[in-house]
């Protein structure tokens, strides 16, 4: 009987803190699953690539598998939080409530000690980490990842142990439940201990006892109302039993933990033989293009593939978007990246010895060995749909055309064969020197639709902030882009309206990859309404 009461009192202490404690777990266990699917890249490339799998609202929502990323890490981070601070006043409380009769119960070895939690395995496994959520946390920043990339990297790489650690944690086994509830339910009569020692033993409990299942409960017995119901109260007929929760982390994380090892290992046997470097173009504004051929490759226009050359770095990796794919008529698939950090300015060197960089077009031969380079992809993106509308806008800033590059290479193999009836290039670039990168595309894309009697089809403009050396440059050998290129900004409201007007009633992809202020404005008149019926369905750039 008392010992009932002890149970019941014991609970209703600790309740508060066990109660936020479980339910702030359960969170962390579904967030801790969902936040391994978006890296999934295979698998979203898959879906995204299957018109019978994924209809285009799908894939839109496939686009914002970064996003959803970056959702489940911020609530995995406030509700450890949440899950730390609950655990505290638990450790408080089984301390001060410490049970010499359930001693299976108590998480303390004697009355007071406060510290026992982090003397456990779940203790220490989650001490380390809050560590490791503290340190991916703080290098997933914008200002950290911008200034320095391998600090992310390394740190975001500690999610490997961080899986491991929360294996670990959920099999200390501090909370326990009660297995006999039948044989001992809590509140129950144990005449052969606790009534003896502690109490005057009435008439009506001397031997034999009467069985209080069925017989009247005598009212002159102070017993408790939780334990009474109806007049009647169960016998213990053995002692409680308590078991260790069942850790149902595993049922959570255990798929999606599987999945992604999988994905990784079928990547890394896809990727282990290198590709055949063709050749090096040095670009102006410090701009490098590598073309590549490798067996078996296939890619859609849009799609991006990750980098990863051992001479470099030996484990850091970075994704760039194609510019040229291969096709029916040719293996060589290409990339543009700019060299802005500490690894493409490594990969320059590497690639370009003893040249001189300087060179506004420099094509390197196979006349000395280049460096080993492994190609991880293709996987998908949002630029992949750019040919799946009948009327596009595609809006780069800067470097941000790469994406692209690949989608004006194709339709120049043949336009007749895609949804696309017609493109609107924009393109906004600091200086004219940028514009070199695919100005001869741009012309041969130009001419080719002239000839074809299909001027209409792309509609390119292009805009530039400074005018140094525009004369020089336009006048020589891009006559087709002068009426195409204006000086300042674009008038983005303005822009928007015309296109609206000359396609009435229709959807209209926009497509954006630069910087975020661009992006904003896109998204924001993308889902503003117009009077000319037109739908804008915005799409933008984000390696997941």
């Amino acid at each position: 009987y008392y010992r009932g009461l002890q149970y019941y009192y014991l609970h209703q202490m600790l309740g508060l803190g066990l109660c936020v404690s479980r339910a702030s777990a359960s969170v962390l266990n579904l967030n801790c699953c969902l936040v391994l699917l978006p890296m999934c890249r295979v698998l979203l490339a898959f879906l995204r690539g299957s018109q019978k799998v994924a209809s285009r609202k799908t894939r839109r929502l496939l686009d914002k598998s970064k996003t959803f990323h970056v959702t489940c890490g911020v609530t995995i981070c406030i509700f450890s939080v949440l899950h730390v601070a609950a655990h505290l006043v638990n450790a408080l409380n089984f301390s001060e409530n410490y049970s010499e009769d359930f001693l299976s119960l108590n998480a303390a070895n004697y009355r007071g000690e406060v510290i026992i939690l982090c003397l456990l395995v779940p203790g220490l496994t989650g001490v380390v980490m809050v560590l490791v959520l503290f340190l991916m946390c703080t290098a997933s920043t914008y200002a950290i990842r911008v200034s320095n990339y391998d600090i992310f990297w390394y740190t975001h790489n500690l999610f490997f142990v961080f899986y491991m650690l929360l294996m670990l944690h959920v099999s200390g086994g501090v909370l326990k439940y009660q297995t006999n509830l039948e044989e001992h339910p809590p509140g129950c009569f144990n005449p052969n201990k606790t009534l003896r020692q502690n109490m005057t033993v009435p008439k009506v409990f001397e031997e034999p006892f009467p069985d209080y299942t069925t017989e009247p409960f005598p009212e002159d017995l102070p017993v408790p109302e939780p334990f009474v119901q109806n007049n009647f109260m169960r016998i213990c007929s053995e002692e409680p039993k308590f078991q260790s929760h069942f850790p149902e982390t595993w049922f959570w994380i255990s798929g999606p933990l599987c999945l992604y090892c999988v994905e990784r290992l079928y990547r890394y046997i896809r990727s282990n033989k290198p590709v055949t470097i063709t050749s090096v173009i040095s670009h102006p504004s410090n701009v490098l293009e590598v073309r590549m051929m490798k067996n078996n490759f296939k890619a859609r226009p849009g799609q991006y593939v990750i980098l990863h050359c051992p001479r470099v770095s030996a484990l850091e990796s970075h994704p760039f978007t194609l510019t040229m794919c291969p096709t029916d008529t040719k293996a060589t698939f290409g990339v543009h990246l700019k060299v802005v950090g500490d690894w493409t300015e490594r990969f320059r060197d590497l690639l370009l010895l003893h040249s001189n960089q300087d060179t506004e077009i420099l094509p390197i031969f196979q006349q000395r060995r280049y460096p080993k380079l492994y190609v991880d992809g293709p996987f998908g993106s949002p630029f992949e749909e750019s040919l799946n509308y009948e009327v596009s806008l595609c809006v780069a800033g800067g470097i941000g055309v790469t994406p692209f590059a690949s989608v004006l290479n194709t339709l120049l193999d043949g336009w007749q064969c895609y949804k696309l009836r017609r493109l609107y290039f924009i393109w906004v670039c600091r200086d004219i020197e940028s514009f070199r990168w695919f100005a001869d595309l741009l012309c041969m894309l130009h001419n080719k639709l002239w000839q074809e009697n299909r001027p209409d089809y792309i509609n390119i403009q292009l805009y530039l902030s400074q005018t140094d050396g525009i004369q020089k440059i336009i006048g020589e050998k891009y006559q087709a882009l002068n009426s195409r290129l204006l000086i300042g900004r674009p008038r983005w409201k303005l822009l928007f309206d015309e296109i609206a007007k000359c396609n009435r009633r229709k959807t209209i992809g926009v497509f954006c990859c630069g910087p975020n202020k661009i992006s904003k404005i896109l998204h924001k008149l993308s889902n503003s309404s117009n009077s000319y019926g037109t739908r804008f369905e915005y799409n933008k750039e984000s390696f997941s």
